[in-house]
């Protein structure tokens, strides 16, 4: 199978060969030619195996196509992403796979200011990348108009529809064209957002090049159980003996985030982080330095979990396992792309363990556990299996409590037929002072 096999025009195949793509992966070959033909899709693959590439390449194809005139503050294909950086790098990707069609493409999201994109948009724009809130805001202030737009891409799309967008999403349905091309696209699907997504979709075609929920086989997955407290320690103490080069840490909080890389920096360690309360160009800087390996550690909450192509990234760590289960699907998938492989260590602690039981269940495999050498934790992590199982350590019953002098307890008046009431401690009688005034006899 060739990308030329797929029905893709000279210009796209001669970028394509710039880039080094030779085979389509599978997502490619059954996603490229149903989207080519203009049927609405619903696509679930792994992460990095190429979907990406699976709509943007017929989408520019339809785009070139067709060619009809830009109008002002237009937009012919709109892609909506869940994350800031997500949203940059898609916009990187059509810039590449476009490079030889006439077409233009623009990303637009929050954390940013909107003036710019507001003057971006007044020419038109055939490919539009943007997250949902700075969408909306762009459409109520009249920069953008949807009159024109042929093409509706929803990337990951478990998230758009599941994690706090419904609301946003519901708007911008309500000012799409009736009549356009829908595709969907992810790693996961839950069984409520595909029924969702079905309403969305005109007789749409469902493909599934891979078992859902599963993560890719590329990567090695481990657990090693210790103390919540003594995660820090542990994380810088592999990161010196395993002699680690490049990681990318997940972790829960945003002050999680900075306690973690402020402790990196202070022992010498070349450390960055970013979440959601950092402004953006500090977010893309820090983003950028990482894969270009200026940065040795990189931290992060969720915001890097989804979509973002790092080039031969070795391991992912979750310093903190995520509250979502199907997270740590996209978090460990950061590494062992595009056929390379890659090692994913979580740092699990007491506190974990469900969570811990979500993600086995989910994934269908029970994680193998590594203790590491004097940090085995003080709390015991219960064991847990594929199956939803999860064996807690039976508690101690705690002793009965003396009553009476010691000499009879409750548990032994309970199973005594002998006393009729329960013993209690004998009451000392106290004398009673009246301080008033004497009556007179």
């Amino acid at each position: 199978m060739t990308f030329a096999s797929l029905g893709l025009i000279d210009p796209l195949l001669r970028t394509l060969d710039a880039l080094g793509y030779t085979t389509p992966t599978p997502v490619q070959t059954q996603a490229i030619p149903v989207a080519l033909a203009g049927r609405d899709l619903m696509a679930a693959a792994q992460t990095g195996t190429g979907k990406t590439a699976a709509f943007a390449l017929p989408l520019l194809q339809r785009l070139t196509m067709e060619g009809p005139q830009l109008g002002s503050n237009s937009v012919r294909a709109l892609v909506l992403v869940p994350t800031r950086e997500l949203a940059e790098q898609l916009h990187q990707s059509f810039v590449e796979y476009g490079a030889q069609v006439p077409l233009s493409t623009y990303a637009v999201y929050g954390g940013v200011s909107i003036n710019p994109q507001m003057m971006k948009l007044r020419k038109g724009v055939d490919v539009l990348v943007a997250t949902p809130g700075r969408l909306l805001d762009l459409f109520r202030q009249n920069a953008l108009k949807f009159n024109q737009l042929q093409t509706l891409v929803l990337d990951e799309a478990d998230r758009m529809l599941d994690l706090g967008f419904a609301d946003e999403l519901r708007a911008i349905y309500a000012a799409l064209p009736k009549k356009r091309q829908t595709l969907l696209f992810s790693a996961t699907f839950s069984e409520d957002i595909r029924m969702l997504a079905g309403l969305m979709l005109d007789n749409p075609l469902s493909i599934e090049v891979s078992p859902r929920n599963v993560a890719s086989s590329s990567v090695q997955q481990w657990i090693i159980p210790v103390d919540k407290k003594r995660k820090a320690e542990l994380f810088c103490h592999l990161l010196k003996v395993q002699r680690w080069k490049q990681v990318l840490v997940f972790a829960k909080t945003r002050n999680g985030v900075d306690q973690l890389v402020e402790l990196l920096q202070e022992q010498g360690v070349n450390a960055d982080g970013i979440h959601g309360d950092k402004p953006q160009a500090t977010r893309q800087r820090a983003l950028d330095r990482f894969k270009k390996a200026e940065v040795q550690i990189l931290v992060a909450t969720d915001v890097a979990a989804r979509g973002l192509d790092i080039d031969d990234l070795p391991l992912v760590v979750n310093f903190d396992l995520p509250i979502v289960a199907e997270d740590y699907i996209h978090r460990i998938g950061r590494t062992g792309r595009a056929g390379a492989t890659g090692q994913a260590i979580s740092l699990v602690c007491a506190d974990e363990v469900d969570m811990l039981s979500a993600i086995e269940t989910l994934t269908r495999q029970t994680l193998k556990r590594i203790p590491q050498q004097d940090f085995d934790p003080l709390h015991r992590v219960p064991l847990t299996d594929a199956s939803g199982q999860v064996v807690r350590k039976s508690k101690k019953p705690k002793k009965p409590k003396v009553i009476g002098g010691g000499k009879k307890t409750l548990g032994k008046w309970l199973e005594s037929n002998e006393p009729s009431e329960p013993p209690i401690k004998a009451i000392r009688k106290v004398p009673v002072f009246n301080t008033g005034p004497k009556k007179k006899k």
